[in-house]
């Protein structure tokens, strides 16, 4: 990528230190959080999977890797290249192996500015050109010092940072109100669960479960998505498989659909991108007899927990349920409680799926922009008006 701004090497801008290797006997119960990949995954809070570690511990050997507030996180291991910006809850934590901390080496670059530079498709081509994630398994700082950045002077760093800032600032918002719906919906439903009417009935009664199939074999490169279990864990990345291929409307999955993914971890999600191919090990779950996409979806949830241990049961390699565990029973409310709370559980879904959406569109519009400003193709001016006009 050409670009009007100097790009200067790594090494001379960014002060950057990886997190070191402890081993799970110095983990506690409570104490320094440990940081884990799983904190820096879009969407996540940075404690989210973190261990704990005794604090005099780690001031007696790990004080050097504390991390302080606007720290920048950069994972180089398993999900390379997820970014995360330490916030106060993350204060004096700890980045375990394969997680970087990144902060300004001097005045020439904004705080700011870090983790939107970590993010341009500029420095992920180097990434890609020193072939990490096929030959080379583990990327870490000697990579980093053969790496350099686009450097903008700082107050146009700073502007460039507000301004795709307000739209992460904006897709946060989205994510809180999604977190929001699902937590209340999750509280009605424990409450009608109490009403005096509740009745047990089999999974399969309420919704079909079809399985999706081996449609990565032969993909196109174009086309939809093929989800997979990764698609519904960590998003659309660089391994995602495309397929033109035509699939039955009950293997496709549009926006509003609920997938289950019955092996490996065995999550429930709601789809809220483009209509995509569903793939093997995963279930499309359609809502069958009258039964409400929200009565599905949280009867789903609350038969997870036992799934997840019949899974365990038979992890001799990847743990999975069969079939015939979705005829297992299930208890939910009762059918003026189902009618009541209708209107409300439903509302929920849908707020909750918008606001998705909307989230979408808006990383949609900061992803674009953002190789635009760093090359100078667009002016922060003009960047200001288009994302005026989204927010």
């Amino acid at each position: 990528m050409s670009s009007s701004y100097p790009r200067l090497p790594l090494a001379e801008v960014l002060d950057f230190r990886e997190g070191p290797g402890i081993l799970a006997k110095d983990f506690v119960s409570e104490g320094t959080p440990l940081i884990r990949l799983s904190g820096t995954k879009v969407g996540s809070d940075l404690l989210e999977g973190c261990n704990y570690l005794d604090p005099d511990v780690v001031d007696r050997r790990w004080s050097q890797f504390r991390l302080a507030e606007g720290d920048v996180l950069l994972s180089t291991s398993a999900s390379l290249g997820e970014v995360a910006v330490v916030k106060s809850s993350g204060v004096g934590a700890v980045p375990y192996t394969g997680l970087i901390r990144f902060r300004p080496a001097g005045s020439g670059i904004a705080a700011e500015f870090i983790e939107y530079a970590l993010r341009s498709s500029d420095f992920k081509a180097q990434i890609e050109a020193m072939g990490v994630g096929s030959v080379m398994k583990h990327f870490g700082p000697s990579h980093l010092r053969q790496m350099y950045i686009t450097v903008p002077p700082v107050a146009d760093q700073r502007a460039i940072a507000e301004v795709l800032g307000a739209l992460d600032d904006k897709i946060a918002a989205g994510d809180e109100v999604v977190r929001r719906c699902d937590e209340l919906a999750s509280t009605y439903f424990r409450a009608m669960l109490r009403g005096k009417d509740g009745q047990t009935v089999p999974l399969s009664d309420l919704a079909r479960f079809v399985n999706g199939g081996a449609y990565t074999k032969g993909a196109s490169g174009s086309g939809k998505v093929v989800v997979r279990i990764a698609e519904l864990n960590s998003g659309i990345g660089g391994s995602t498989v495309y397929s033109d291929r035509e699939v039955e409307i009950d293997q496709t999955v549009l926006p509003g659909d609920l997938l289950f993914a019955w092996s490996g971890s065995l999550t429930v999600h709601r789809w809220f991108r483009d209509p995509a191919i569903v793939n093997q090990h995963i279930f499309k779950v359609i809502p069958d007899r009258g039964s409400p996409m929200w009565l599905v979806n949280q009867a789903l949830r609350a038969k997870l927990d036992d799934f997840k241990a019949t899974a365990a049961d038979k992890a001799t390699t990847m743990g999975h349920i069969q079939r015939r565990h979705l005829d297992e029973l299930v208890r939910i409310p009762g059918p003026s409680d189902i009618a009541a709370f209708d209107a409300a559980m439903s509302g929920l879904w849908s707020r909750a799926l918008a606001a998705e959406q909307e989230s979408l569109r808006l990383a949609a519009t900061r992803d674009a922009l953002l190789p635009a400003l760093m090359s100078g193709r667009l002016t922060i001016r003009d960047a200001e008006r288009l994302v005026s006009d989204v927010t």
